[in-house]
């Protein structure tokens, strides 16, 4: 019987194996090719079913499949397979201690075995493999697969062709990795959105609830974060004696950074607001305390009245908030001495009380509506306020509604946030 060595000579030194191999040699080259093609899918499933897949269409009479080393445990998985009726995706083999994969996982080594029954870290498979080449997967010198290709006949892969399949799986690492990176982000997206929804209910739970009933008084409110948390909020706090706390706030910064200083401070107000009868001395004290805890740089303005149901009177204090609007006959901007944000500095914060006769509103509201830009970055401003409210029929879900139109296209984008108190 001639040698394996003796074998492989004899069919190099054939003019037609010769023409053969040069053939199959191109056809292997157009499949390196198209693993550029592979790179581009960023589903992992669907990069490993067209690495198996493509090569063994163009090989034919083999098995292929790609090994990835498990995240939690020293093992290989079988994820892409075509060719085999032993091992389905999910079979597992120990990093060094099973078959030529294992072996390779452990080495970092390309390994061929001509004949698989003369390598000693060939595990038997399918009966009718003869040769058999495993090829590291390698991700920034770290191996994190193995592609592994059998074949029916001997000695099955010259030189040229081991050197193709490595370059193949080069890319085929490349296109796993990015697969895996972009799993991962979407993973990580997915993770992130769920706690943002679970952030906004938690918010809608504690805002969309029904505004206290008030004999001679009504209220409307609106609330519409730009993204899925906000750091606007309104609050009406039930003080005895038909006194009734109305704030409304905004905390600098955006996203889930401002929703959690929003509900500390939300949680802060509420539990001191009916132990002060003034809106400034409830205000002075929020404020201690949220300069002992508020990070550096952070800050609150906010709009915190007392509404004497009895008295049909209001009255305000104001930490760096916007004006009120007072609709009466005609729309002015109550002129409230403000103080410092909340979280700033120590102050002090000057009140102001207006009387409620029948037909009397007030509007609170936050920048998000006057400093809401236009698509060509006009601003809506006060003006465009005071002519909304000099109709008689207007109310905040209308305000809303023009505000956003008024943005519509604009790539700056703010809560919006109002509370409309009507005397009737």
């Amino acid at each position: 019987m001639a040698t394996l060595a003796t074998q492989n000579s004899a069919r190099l030194s054939n003019p037609e194996f010769t023409q053969m191999s040069c053939e199959f040699t191109q056809v292997l080259m157009k499949l390196q090719r198209a693993t550029h093609l592979i790179a581009s899918t960023l589903e992992l499933d669907c990069v490993l079913d067209r690495v198996v897949n493509d090569i063994a269409s163009t090989l034919g009479n083999v098995e292929v499949g790609v090994w990835l080393r498990a995240e939690d445990t020293d093992e290989m998985v079988l994820h892409g397979v075509r060719g085999c009726t032993v091992h389905k995706k999910g079979s597992r083999l120990r990093v060094g201690a099973e078959g030529m994969v294992g072996h390779t996982a452990a080495s970092g080594v390309m390994r061929y075995a001509p004949d698989v029954h003369r390598d000693p870290y060939y595990i038997g498979c399918e009966h009718a493999t003869r040769s058999e080449v495993t090829i590291p997967l390698k991700t920034a010198g770290r191996v994190t697969g193995v592609l592994c290709v059998d074949h029916d006949q001997l000695n099955a892969f010259s030189d040229d062709e081991i050197t193709v399949l490595q370059a193949i799986a080069g890319h085929v690492a490349i296109a796993i990795e990015n697969a895996r990176v972009f799993r991962n982000e979407r993973e990580e997206r997915k993770r992130m959105e769920d706690e943002s929804k679970e952030a906004r209910a938690i918010q809608q739970a504690l805002f969309l609830k029904p505004t206290p009933l008030v004999p001679g008084f009504a209220f409307e409110t609106a609330w519409h974060p730009a993204g899925a948390v906000a750091g606007d909020w309104y609050d009406f706090i039930d003080l005895g004696e038909e006194r009734y706390g109305i704030a409304l706030a905004d905390v600098s910064g955006k996203g889930m950074s401002a929703a959690l200083l929003m509900s500390a401070t939300r949680a802060l107000l509420r539990s001191i607001a009916s132990l002060y009868v003034s809106p400034a001395k409830t205000l002075e004290h929020l404020n201690r305390i949220l300069l002992e805890d508020f990070p550096s740089g952070k800050f609150v303005t906010m709009l915190y009245g007392v509404l004497d149901a009895k008295k049909r009177e209001v009255t305000f204090a104001s930490a760096g908030h916007l004006r009120p609007l007072f609709i009466n006959g005609h729309c002015a901007f109550l002129d409230v001495d403000t103080g410092l944000p909340l979280g700033l500095g120590p102050s002090i914060y000057p009140e102001k009380t207006v009387t409620l006769h029948p037909g009397t509103r007030v509007l609170l509201y936050t920048d998000g509506i006057t400093e809401a830009m236009s698509a060509t970055d006009e601003e809506y401003g006060p003006a465009r306020l005071l002519e909304h409210f000099a109709d008689p029929e207007a109310c905040v879900n209308g305000l809303i509604a023009e505000v956003q139109a008024f943005g519509a296209g604009s790539r700056h984008t703010d809560d919006a946030t109002a509370v409309l108190i009507r005397s009737r």
